[in-house]
């Protein structure tokens, strides 16, 4: 196996990026960067731990649900979850965080950098309520870097074409997947309940 180790070799395979590519990175959010984040109703996190590993992790809401604080601070409220506690344990040891800013039918997509510090102030966290829920936990993140991503693996993977949607049913279920680890579990009333709770919306806020 042929691997590439340094950064030399790799630019050798790919070349260097253009002045343009270069220059569009910023530190801060303008009027237009931050019309983005006004229409995002989806969010990546991405985070990792002191020793390296890594995770990513979504992030929901209606649009605009990542508060503008000012063009270097974002505010991304934390909603109920598995409890795991993922990003939030990795913030704790790192606080840099990567944040991929999708707005459905669009190719192109937002990049942010930074530092993230978890916040529970209950005045700065109230204007992200939603069905009246404010959130108990925040992530304050100071802005780094910000950039636009170009819409190519959009196009490559036609990920808003919805002649290319899939059904659910052609996927294992959650609970299908968890009785592969654990042949005694009951799938069935799992993935029932599940969608029972879902549907009356509980736990979402």
């Amino acid at each position: 196996m042929r691997e590439i180790t340094t950064e030399a070799a790799l630019r050798e395979l790919l070349g260097s990026p253009s002045d343009l590519v270069r220059a569009k990175v910023a530190g801060r959010l303008n009027e237009l960067t931050r019309r983005f984040i006004d229409l995002s109703p989806f969010v990546l996190l991405a985070t990792s731990h002191r020793d390296g590993s890594c995770d990513v992790s979504p992030r929901g809401d209606p649009a605009g649900f990542v508060q503008v604080v000012d063009e270097r601070t974002l505010l991304v409220p934390e909603r109920p979850g598995n409890r795991l506690a993922d990003s939030l344990r990795n913030i704790l040891r790192n606080p840099h965080v990567g944040l991929l800013f999708l707005v459905p039918g669009v190719g192109e997509t937002l990049r942010v950098n930074g530092r993230a510090k978890i916040v529970t102030d209950e005045d700065l966290l109230a204007p992200l309520a939603v069905e009246g829920k404010p959130p108990r936990l925040g992530l304050l993140i100071q802005i780094d870097e910000v950039f636009t991503h170009c819409p190519k693996a959009f196009i490559r993977s036609e990920l808003w074409n919805a002649q290319r949607f899939r059904d659910s049913s052609e996927l294992p279920s959650p609970g299908a997947i968890h009785r592969s680890l654990d042949p005694g579990f009951d799938a069935e009333s799992y993935d029932a309940e599940r969608a029972e709770r879902y549907a009356r919306r509980d736990g979402l806020y």
